[in-house]
């Protein structure tokens, strides 16, 4: 509950940066229905991001190319797939970014 309290505090205080941002990303999917296009499964206690999903969240969150407009974005029944080196770099830096999340709570634990 304190991870959630504290993220929500995070996106209360990013105001129109984080209203610009979530506009920019669901302009690259404009057709985008999380529930019915199985991008997001139910289970048991809450919702578990399926694989489809997180193609398409690392897809609208690339860079858009400089010769794609959004309006040419793909349908999300298109492949949507990244070369396998950039593929791999997002999820070190992934990887890099989450354990430094996991020492800051860590750091922040002892310290209270």
């Amino acid at each position: 509950m304190a991870d959630l309290k504290r993220d929500m505090a995070i996106l209360a205080a990013s105001g129109r940066d984080w209203a610009d941002r979530t506009k920019r990303l669901g302009a690259r999917v404009p057709d985008l229905d999380i529930l019915s296009q199985g991008l997001v499964a139910r289970e048991s206690g809450g919702w578990r991001i399926t694989v489809k999903g997180r193609t398409v969240l690392e897809f609208m969150g690339a860079p858009p190319a400089a010769d794609q407009a959004i309006e040419t974005v793909p349908t999300l029944d298109a492949p949507l797939s990244q070369p396998p080196e950039r593929a791999s770099r997002r999820r070190e830096r992934r990887e890099r970014r989450r354990k430094v999340r996991e020492r800051a709570r860590a750091d922040a634990s002892h310290s209270a």
